[in-house]
């Protein structure tokens, strides 16, 4: 272990004697911080650019951004399913209690988020008439069945749910993000340091 690692560790304990998670738990954030970076992006390229257009790259954003939000709702199942039997680290010592109640709520509300808006995304596209299907195959050549029938006033509000989740995903995301560098900047108290 290099020195910035092993200056100012974390909150430690048996399953976590040098502060860091364990390296599945790594691979599962990094992971879905690549998706995410896919998602996000296409996601809004396509509410704010091909949405009001016919452009010929609408179909190929869909595509892109349907399959990077469908793993990322497998990989938080799977993550999720990891973390019942794999503790996080605790707390640095001494960290005040309202910002263990900001992280743990920060931490929730991204996991919500994670399994949240790739279902109403996946749903809002089954209703708007258009599944995983040919030019928007998950992955682009997994073709999944329609679950639901054609419903423009579902397909409406299942829309409107996930484009207020795509929001408040950021601001999630932001405090986050925040919250790292707060801790590395700031309290230098090495949290950013164990998922590295």
């Amino acid at each position: 272990m290099d020195a910035t690692h092993a200056a100012a560790l974390p909150g430690q304990d048996a399953a976590h004697p040098d502060g860091q998670y364990g390296s599945v738990a790594k691979w599962f954030h990094w992971i879905t911080v690549g998706l995410i970076a896919i998602a996000l992006p296409t996601g809004f390229v396509i509410k704010f650019i091909t949405e009001a257009s016919d452009s010929v790259y609408k179909m190929g954003f869909y595509a892109i951004h349907e399959s990077a939000g469908l793993t990322i709702l497998l990989t938080a199942i799977a993550r999720i399913l990891w973390k019942l039997t794999h503790k996080a680290p605790p707390h640095p010592p001494g960290l005040p209690a309202v910002l263990r109640i900001a992280a743990t709520a920060t931490h929730h509300g991204l996991y919500a988020m994670l399994i949240i808006q790739p279902v109403l995304g996946f749903f809002a596209t089954n209703a708007w008439g258009f599944p995983l299907q040919g030019q928007t195959a998950y992955l682009g050549f997994i073709n999944l069945p329609k679950f639901m029938e054609t419903s423009e006033g579902l397909a409406n509000v299942l829309s409107w749910g996930h484009t207020i989740g795509g929001y408040l995903f950021v601001v999630l995301l932001v405090g986050h993000i925040g919250g790292a560098i707060f801790h590395h900047a700031i309290r230098r108290d090495g949290t950013l340091m164990r998922m590295l």
